[in-house]
């Protein structure tokens, strides 16, 4: 079989062609813009299966170097930053503390249930691990750092294969699940954004985008992201382990908090556009790196428990973190990024966000406790929940 490698430049110019066919495809197919499935999601799925087929038939693979998609994503994450604004997150700064603690009950349920039906089906419920919070809450990097240690200290054969497929079955489905939900939500009960009225909503006709905007934009994203690469070596110095973005999202809140003591507008829009650009790239990178056949070489007993996580996963966000949240637009916003990083990744996350304010409007507290939850706190507890589970089993 061949293999094709592409380098960074050439495999962000797939994704963008990958991005750009996901963006046709919602234009063209109503479904996808009316159940909120975001583009890059929509285009990178196509390509897995196209790359699946070729898989299948001995013909090529291929291979990306993923170097890039770390830079659109620090990108995406400083932007967000600058959507941090202290007197939004005075009105709703308890939501952080209780969506993280919505986020540690659901690590607790996905490894209950995922060692639980191991052991039904008769496998050692370790291994079920690698289907529950492990890959789903944790995604591929917490996979890859937990899978060779339940394969190398507790002797579990496979457990680092089936928790990369299982990390990619999330990806997917977290995905595709989280728009329907909100939609279900926002249209039933009529709820509607409240950013305007909160303060946090760019007017677009009074602030319209033009080149130096843009430049300023990304001028302010730069040296956030600089700046914030101190942030995070002093963090690593002191012991603290976290992603490498969160230096740049916290510079770029403490930038966006200054300008707006001194009453100074910042180029919000061009910003957010550049955010934008960053992880609809990126996701479509993520996408193209999906290996399907990895979830084909799944046995029964696992394919069973993944679909009952699915539907954990449906009513646990459906009932508990919509109603817990507030039952209003931001809730539901939070809804469907629950969705996304407790079944595949915070990006996935991001993404169901912004699918759901390009057809309903912005929900600028939702943003801003979401990647600050599932980038900074949720893999923290999660270890832990895994680390507790691993000992008593």
């Amino acid at each position: 079989m061949m293999t094709i490698q592409l380098d960074m430049y050439q495999a962000c110019a797939l994704g963008a062609l990958v991005y750009c066919l996901g963006r046709f495809m919602v234009k063209k197919l109503g479904f996808l813009s009316k159940y909120c499935i975001p583009a890059p999601v929509a285009g990178g799925i196509v390509f897995a299966l196209l790359h699946l087929a070729l898989y299948g038939a001995g013909v090529l693979e291929f291979s990306f170097d993923t170097t890039i998609q770390t830079i659109l994503m620090t990108v995406f994450f400083c932007s967000v930053g600058f959507t941090a604004c202290f007197r939004l997150l005075k009105k709703g700064g308890i939501q952080v503390f209780i969506f993280l603690a919505l986020s540690v009950g659901m690590c607790i349920i996905q490894d209950a249930v995922g060692s639980g039906l191991a052991a039904a089906f008769g496998l050692d419920p370790l291994l079920g691990l690698c289907m529950g919070s492990m890959p789903l809450v944790g995604g591929h990097g917490t996979s890859g750092s937990f899978g060779p240690l339940l394969e190398e200290t507790y002797g579990v054969s496979g457990a680092l294969t089936v928790a990369l497929a299982a990390a990619t079955y999330g990806l997917v489905s977290g995905s595709m699940m989280g728009g329907p939900i909100a939609r279900a939500r926002v249209e039933k009960l009529g709820l509607k954004s409240t950013a305007k009225a909160e303060g946090n909503a760019v007017d677009e006709a009074a602030s319209p985008i033009d080149g130096q905007k843009f430049t300023n934009a990304a001028a302010f994203l730069a040296v956030a992201i600089g700046i914030g690469t101190i942030i995070f070596t002093f963090f690593k110095n002191v012991g603290l382990t976290m992603p490498a973005y969160i230096g740049a999202m916290l510079c770029a809140a403490a930038i966006r908090n200054i300008w707006d003591a001194k009453n100074t507008d910042l180029p919000m829009e061009e910003i957010d556009a550049l955010g934008g650009l960053s992880l609809n790239l990126y996701l479509a990178m993520a996408m193209m790196n999906l290996k399907l056949w990895q979830l084909a070489a799944l046995a029964l007993p696992m394919i069973v428990i993944l679909l009952v996580q699915t539907v954990v996963m449906f009513l646990y966000a459906n009932y508990a973190v919509f109603n817990i949240m507030g039952r209003d637009y931001e809730a539901a916003a939070m809804t469907t990024a629950f969705c996304g990083f407790g079944m595949g990744a915070t990006p996935n996350a991001m993404a169901n966000m912004r699918a759901l304010q390009e057809k309903y409007g912005p929900a600028p507290r939702a943003f801003f406790i979401v990647p600050l939850v599932g980038s900074l706190f949720v893999d923290f507890f999660n270890s832990m929940v895994l680390t507790t589970f691993m000992n008593v089993l």
